[in-house]
Order: structure tokens, then sequence, then C-alpha cells
């Protein structure tokens, strides 16, 4: 088919439109400290449409979202994400991971997880399966799922939200708590909402590399 939209731009307004979207995403900022405020999930649906947009291997789609409002939810999940964390916390993670986090200064406390008012369960689709049964074969997941949350966190910080990524580990209790099958593999919870009003970030966390140390530019 034709392409069906076009946003070529000369060069002046494309630089200005970069550097507007880089000076934009420089004020996204990870956090532990929302607001319960309620935030209309329409919004949700809207920054989760975003995400589906994204590019897949082979078209395949390979994720899944389950966005949580409700809190006995958000309760449940707390609570076994942080039996996790403190087992990772108390030696599991292993001496030089838990040293590279001391300058965060996180812990086994997940508070936010209750607070937020939107959690999104991100989920790897390991493989499809046809209506008959049949196992569908999906590729580059990884990569195709990591694309798809960079558009979701970057849909989310436009739509004026903050965002908290978690990984515990293991995650495989998130399949039952959101009720889904076992050839998906859960990626993160992303914790979404407004930031409270005395919210703080880490300072370590915003020494940002300088663009001369993550690029390499070979221009003729």
């Amino acid at each position: 088919m034709p392409l069906p939209d076009r946003v070529a731009l000369p060069d002046d307004r494309a630089l200005a439109a970069a550097r507007a979207f880089r000076d934009h995403m420089r004020k996204r900022h990870s956090i532990r400290d929302f607001r319960p405020d309620r935030v209309p999930r329409e919004v949700i649906e809207a920054c989760i449409e975003t995400a589906g947009s994204a590019p897949s291997g082979a078209n395949r789609q390979p994720w899944h979202f389950v966005a949580i409002a409700d809190q006995a939810a958000k309760v449940r999940i707390r609570a076994a994400a942080e039996a996790e964390e403190r087992a990772f916390y108390a030696g599991g993670g292993g001496d030089e991971w838990l040293r590279a986090l001391e300058p965060i200064g996180t812990g086994a406390a997940k508070p936010h997880l209750e607070i937020a008012p939107w959690l999104i369960v991100v989920f790897a689709e390991r493989h499809g399966v046809a209506p008959d049964g049949t196992r569908i074969k999906n590729y580059y997941v990884p990569e195709s799922v990591g694309i798809a949350t960079g558009f979701l966190i970057a849909a989310l910080h436009h739509a004026g939200l903050s965002t908290l990524t978690h990984t515990p580990n293991p995650m495989k209790f998130l399949n039952a708590l959101c009720d889904r099958p076992d050839n998906e593999k859960p990626v993160m919870i992303l914790a979404a909402g407004r930031a409270a009003e005395n919210a703080t970030v880490p300072a370590a966390a915003k020494v940002k590399k300088p663009l001369g140390e993550i690029l390499t530019l070979r221009d003729g």
C-alpha cells in the first residue's frame, strides 16, 4: 500500500523538532513518590495504543499490557514483589549488583506499587497461539517489547505522567496475579501517575553520559 502518512520536515524544522523533543524528554524523571489521584483510564488506553504502534519482528507484536487501577490487586502485587525484593537485597542479587544500586538508594520496600494510580505490567509473548492451539513463532521478542515499552514511557511522559520501571526477579508471580498464560513472560511493572509535591529523584540517577560517549559518527 502507499505510505499512508508522511511527516517529513525541512532541515531547519527537523532540527527544531528534534531539539524540542530532546528537551521534553530530558524532563522525564523516574520517581518513587506518586500522588494517589485518579488518572482517567482513557489516558492510559491512549498511551498503550501508542505502545502498540511500535515496530516488531515480522509484525508479530509480541506484547501484552495489563493496566491495573484496582487497589486490592495493587496490594497483592506489592506484597509479592516485596517478597522477591527482600531476598534480592538479602544477598540474592550478588555483591556487585547491590553495590551498583547503592548510589540510587533503592531498597526492598516498594510503597509506590500501592500509591501510584496505575500499574502497567508488560508481558512479552514468547510465542503466539492460534485458535486451534497451534504454536506460532515470534521473532526478536525482547527487542520488540523493549521498543514498545520505550514508546509507552514516552507517551506517558507526553501525557504529563511520571513513571518508575520495576523489575522484581523472578517475576513469574505476575502471570497468576494478572491471569496471563504461560507463553507470556512478565518483563516489568511500570508504575504511572502524577508526581507528588515532595517527589525526589536520586542525584546520581540524573548523571547521564555525554553525547561524545554514546555516539560515534561516520558521516563521510
